[in-house]
């Protein structure tokens, strides 16, 4: 048992899938904040065209 865990401890198999996760992870997290942050843009652009062209008719 204790060559076992010696031998666990000492195994790096693993290691690159749980660094590729956690690079993704953070892609991830960068392309949330992203999108989020052109939503609210394109939301303030909309709202402008639509104020502008309320305005410009008199409705």
């Amino acid at each position: 048992m204790v060559e076992f865990l010696k031998d666990l401890g000492r195994d790096t198999r693993g290691a690159t899938a749980v660094e590729y996760g956690l690079i993704l992870a953070l892609i991830f997290l960068a392309m949330v904040g992203a999108v989020q942050t052109f939503g609210q843009e394109v939301i303030g652009m909309w709202n402008l065209i639509s104020d502008t062209i309320l305005a410009s008719t008199g409705v």
